[in-house]
């Protein structure tokens, strides 16, 4: 017994060495082949933004770039939406963009801010297709009360972001500074310039979202202004078509539901509020502006809504105070105190000094010489 034992785990221990060695061969010479090969795709042999060339043969730069580059190229999901939602936005963005004089390259910001996408909004505050802080709608004359807020309208939120962006350009010389500047606020960027004594974006030191926030716009350029280049297909029927809408204009003195006028023009409340998301409630804020309709309804919608205006009771114009002046309440524009005292925005500033349309709350304005 003690005698065959002995070579029985002698033996053993010999198959399991054979067996270990042969698992270790196979492994060798037969590698897993249900792994996917994964292909870098290459960078752009060259990139400029706003006519600006990206500096990307010096390394440090082309890295930043290789990031966001990299990291959108294979966001195929949310290039995707971008390129269906690019094909509704972008001919308006265009054509205030060649109005106004500035780059084509300019409506890449909008994507890298909102995404393209109607309520955007941010943690920090910031929503609209430009993203607008309040502060800086604020100062840009965008109106923002509980009845409307129009950093979420695309032609005001446009009209405010392109000269924003012009005069950022007009303070640096430089469309990526601009944008850097649209991004973390003039006085940063000009503070870094003046510390760093250089006033090159590429060689500037400026907190890191800012930096990416410039080297995502050009990514996104990149691969938006030449899909196919990186394997995004679109049948033309699946893109967003532009909106097909009647311009109505709005002369009202007091707020009037959003409803009535609708159903009696053939439409309903959601439509007029996803044509015009601006509006944040059921009425029509008092003013005179312009909104959007379903095309071939402005005719009667504009009959509906002057029979809605003319029936309730409208309180009058919010008189001046005995000492002539109005008090600022929160969330007002000067639009709003236009609005209720029937002094123009333009003859509002006349009275009170103001270069810039921006107030405060609890300040009072004269309303009379």
């Amino acid at each position: 017994m003690h005698f065959l034992t002995i070579p029985c785990r002698f033996f053993c221990a010999l198959l399991v060495i054979d067996c270990a060695c042969a698992m270790i061969c196979f492994a060798h010479e037969a590698p897993a082949t249900n792994v996917p090969v994964v292909e870098s795709i290459p960078l752009p042999d060259a990139v400029a933004l706003c006519g600006e060339p990206v500096p990307i043969e010096r390394q440090p730069v082309r890295e930043r770039f290789d990031r966001e580059f990299t990291i959108i190229v294979w966001d195929r999901p949310q290039v995707f939406m971008w390129l269906k939602r690019a094909h509704r936005y972008f001919p308006y963005i265009e054509q205030q963009l060649a109005a106004a004089g500035l780059p084509d390259d300019l409506k890449y910001l909008a994507v890298a801010e909102s995404s393209l996408l109607t309520h955007a909004n941010s943690s920090a505050g910031a929503g609209g297709y430009w993203q607008f802080m309040p502060k800086t709608a604020d100062s840009k004359g965008l109106r923002r009360d509980r009845l409307a807020d129009e950093r979420f309208s695309l032609e005001h939120s446009t009209a405010a972001a392109l000269g924003y962006l012009k005069e950022n350009h007009g303070l640096f010389g430089s469309w990526a500074l601009a944008m850097a500047a649209y991004n973390c606020g003039e006085q940063r960027v000009q503070q870094a310039i003046d510390r760093q004594k250089v006033a090159d974006f590429y060689r500037l030191k400026l907190p890191l979202e800012t930096e990416r926030y410039v080297f995502r716009i050009a990514a996104i350029k990149a691969i938006l202004e030449n899909p196919e280049k990186y394997g995004y297909r679109i049948p033309r029927d699946q893109l967003y078509p532009e909106l097909e809408c009647d311009i109505v204009a709005v002369n009202i003195a007091a707020p009037v539901g959003i409803v009535d006028p609708a159903v009696g023009a053939g439409t309903d409340y959601k439509t007029i509020r996803e044509l015009n998301p601006q509006f944040r409630d059921y009425y029509l804020p008092a003013g005179s502006y312009t909104i959007k309709v379903p095309a071939g309804l402005g005719p009667e919608f504009s009959k509906q809504l002057a029979i809605c205006a003319a029936a309730p009771q409208r309180p009058a114009p919010e008189p001046a105070g005995d000492d002539g002046y109005c008090t600022v309440r929160p969330g007002d524009t000067l639009s709003h105190i236009a609005e209720r005292t029937g002094v123009s925005v333009k003859r509002l500033q006349e009275l009170n000094g103001l270069k810039k349309p921006v107030i405060r709350p609890g300040q009072k304005l004269r309303l009379r010489p």
